[in-house]
């Protein structure tokens, strides 16, 4: 007996118009929709006047789930992936069941359509000719900074996602790593609404968002990138001597320096006790 097939679908980012003709083909022929919330892929499906049976499909049971879902594969069912928006996979559930399927052979398909992080790149103005997508940073430790130091390095354009409750933090700690660059603030995409704000980092930057203007829904950052590779002194000392020469204090030029190399504060401190 043939296994069923697993359709990964990209679902609309906020306008529902971006629905594609594939897509309902796809969604009507499937005895199953496998998707992060039910509750609201069943408002797509109220909109496209189907009725499926769904499955909650999430970081929090993709491993449980995986199993149960690769059984009704392979007694022949057809079965679509759908993540709340955008195209599954891409910061979002779907790696392990895509995984499973492979090793057990079971047909594998995409069904192509929207996605936030190219249509903000495209729409922010950057350089589309090379670009890397980070997606959401690591909330906070090594794993985070040594993030955003590649970050510094990097020479083609980023895409980062961000929560609203992170954007002003994250935006400060690139303007730490990456003064100088453009970033575009991209919020709402393809909705009534939807806004692009392009600013330059700077280590002062303050005042985007006021009392009445705090960010909401999830942002997509698009970060121009590095101009040129950094240049600095081979010697640690005389890398800090160097900073401390254009006008920084000690502590800064010590900061500056371990930020640069990618290396700790405490390592470089350690080496310029003496200054």
């Amino acid at each position: 007996m043939s296994t069923g097939t697993l359709y990964l679908c990209a679902t609309p980012i906020g306008n529902l118009e971006d629905v594609s003709l594939r897509l309902i083909k796809v969604l009507t022929r499937c005895e199953i929709i496998a998707c992060e919330d039910t509750r609201h892929t069943l408002k797509l499906l109220n909109h496209l006047e189907l009725k499926k049976r769904l499955i909650s499909y999430h970081e929090h049971n993709e491993q449980q789930r995986t199993q149960e879902l690769i059984g009704f594969l392979e007694e022949g069912m057809d079965i679509a992936l759908l993540s709340d928006a955008g195209m599954p996979l891409i910061s979002d559930p779907g790696a392990v069941i895509v995984k499973k399927a492979r090793e057990r052979q079971i047909n594998v398909t995409v069904v192509p359509g929207p996605n936030a992080a190219l249509c903000a790149l495209v729409l922010s103005g950057m350089d589309c000719a090379r670009f890397v997508f980070e997606g959401f940073l690591p909330v906070k430790g090594k794993e985070r900074l040594g993030r955003l130091q590649a970050l510094a390095a990097e020479q083609r354009t980023a895409i980062l996602y961000e929560s609203p409750h992170r954007l002003e933090d994250t935006i400060k700690q690139l303007a730490q790593y990456c003064p100088g660059r453009e970033l575009a603030l991209i919020r709402e995409l393809t909705k009534l609404h939807e806004e692009c704000l392009k600013i330059t980092l700077d280590s002062n930057i303050i005042g985007l968002f006021g009392p009445e203007s705090q960010p909401r829904g999830e942002y997509v950052l698009v970060l121009q990138g590095a101009l040129e590779k950094q240049t600095y002194p081979e010697d640690i000392k005389a890398h800090v001597l160097a900073l401390m020469a254009s006008g920084m204090d000690k502590k800064e030029a010590v900061k500056t320096a371990a930020r640069q190399r990618g290396v700790s504060k405490d390592s470089v401190y350690k080496e310029c006790l003496e200054l």
